[in-house]
């Protein structure tokens, strides 16, 4: 008779029995944030104590959710405590400009990534996917899935938004963006106390070198891309850079808005693919009954199906995997608000100023909105199933005027890039593969993924 197998809980920092003291929430949160949470932020659907330096909410009820971030969202700007900790980083790029400076960076960007746009990009990254997994053909000692998804989501990023022409070596690049996450991506104690912004940070003395070779790359990319122009118009690529290019000037993007917003996408813009396929390799090689059936489907799929972009809608089960990997490792676990006025909804009363969490690492983990919360359970999103979730309860890429700009590309290229690397291989897990997750910008494995490949 056949038994359903026990599914897989992944590791995940487990709720606190009791609120932690501040003094003891401001060593949490510099270490990791994730680990912060006491009971009450996995099974109520709003919470309200007081933190270190203001009020904190909890919104958990997809209703609230709603009301934040979409309803009532002209009463809420970007939480200073977020702003803490990004703006240094990003300054007026598209994550953390407000008003106007946002309009006009979403307005420049809108046009790459239209359905259309997104789509003509799958040869690309097809091709680009392709070339990478040729690493793995001799494999013989394990590799580390964290890093290489990095590596892969950084090549698709620059083949498709920027044509190719970027300033720099992916595998130097990718190693300024970590030393750059480690040291200023997470909140400086001094930020938490809101002490005087004179007193230096030790995140940000850190962070400086890495920052500063950052943005000497972009300004070196932009040079290159404009000595084109000047050389051979006709001819330059018509990708992300140019529509940023041609947006500068007068009522439009300044210089420095342009710089920012390749900060923006350079330092986060293939991040979040790459920690949604790193954590979905992981899932399945610790799950095989899954696996089976995403495999089956995939080489099905793929035997059958040249065009790549067609492999999107065609993988169900797939993507369900995907999207199960996404629910509990959220790329950005936390969206911060800040009440500019006083607010109430449901009778739940919301103060002016308070940091208000709508934090997809508890609401995806949330007792009164999940079955089985923790576990890996990708039946969840299987077709039938997947239409049963509120929209405000499952928030992978954010929700509201502010949705993650380059969602359907994000989840376009996992698709594609799980299609062709899991038809290719076999990633299993091995003794060292021990990750746990941490929260820098996004929902990193401390320790990596180490796993062994094998071709299929």
């Amino acid at each position: 008779m056949d038994t359903k197998p026990v599914p897989f809980v992944p590791p995940a920092p487990k709720p606190r029995a009791r609120p932690a003291s501040k003094l003891a929430t401001i060593a949490i949160v510099y270490r990791n944030s994730l680990e912060l949470w006491a009971e009450p932020a996995y099974n109520e659907p709003w919470i309200l104590f007081p933190g270190v330096s203001s009020a904190i909410v909890v919104a958990n009820d997809p209703g609230l959710v709603r009301h934040v971030l979409v309803d009532n969202a002209a009463n809420y700007r970007l939480a200073t405590g977020r702003q803490l900790i990004l703006r240094p980083i990003l300054r007026d790029g598209l994550l953390t400009s407000e008003g106007d400076v946002w309009k006009r960076s979403r307005k420049a960007m809108a046009p790459v990534f239209t359905p259309r746009h997104i789509q003509g990009f799958a040869p690309k990254m097809h091709e680009r996917t392709v070339k990478f997994a040729a690493r793995y053909e001799r494999a013989e000692e394990p590799a580390d899935i964290a890093k290489d998804m990095t590596m892969l989501t950084f090549d698709i990023l620059v083949e498709t938004l920027f044509s190719g022409e970027v300033a720099i070596e992916p595998e130097v690049f990718l190693d300024h963006v970590e030393r750059l996450l480690e040291t200023m991506g997470r909140m400086d104690p001094l930020d938490l106390l809101r002490a005087p912004q004179w007193l230096p940070r030790i995140t940000h003395l850190r962070g400086r070198r890495p920052l500063a070779h950052l943005r000497k790359i972009v300004a070196e990319t932009i040079a290159l891309r404009e000595k084109r122009l000047r050389a051979d118009p006709g001819n330059a690529p018509r990708d992300f850079l140019a529509l940023l290019l041609e947006a500068e000037g007068p009522g439009g993007l300044t210089r420095a808005e342009v710089e920012d917003n390749l900060i923006t996408f350079f330092g986060a813009g293939h991040e979040t693919t790459a920690r949604a396929l790193g954590w979905t390799i992981y899932l399945l090689a610790k799950a095989p009954w899954e696996r089976e059936r995403v495999e089956a489907e995939i080489d099905r799929v793929v035997a059958r199906e040249p065009d790549p972009l067609k492999w999107v809608d065609a993988m169900p089960f797939t993507r369900a995997a995907l999207e199960e990997a996404l629910r509990l490792y959220p790329p950005a676990p936390a969206i911060n608000r800040e009440p500019i006025e006083d607010d109430v909804y449901g009778g739940f009363f919301l103060p002016k100023g308070a940091q208000v969490f709508v934090m997809p690492w508890t609401i995806h983990r949330n007792r009164r909105l999940w079955e089985e919360p923790d576990a890996f359970l990708p039946e969840r999103f299987h077709p039938g199933n997947r239409e049963k979730i509120d929209r405000y309860q499952y928030l992978p890429f954010g929700a509201g005027a502010r949705i993650c700009i380059g969602a359907s590309f994000a989840m376009q290229e996992a698709m594609i890039a799980l299609g062709v690397l899991l038809s290719r291989f076999r990633f299993d897990a091995i003794a060292a593969t021990q990750p746990w997750p941490v929260q820098r910008l996004t929902t990193q494995p401390r320790g990596g993924l180490p796993m062994r490949i094998s071709r299929r």
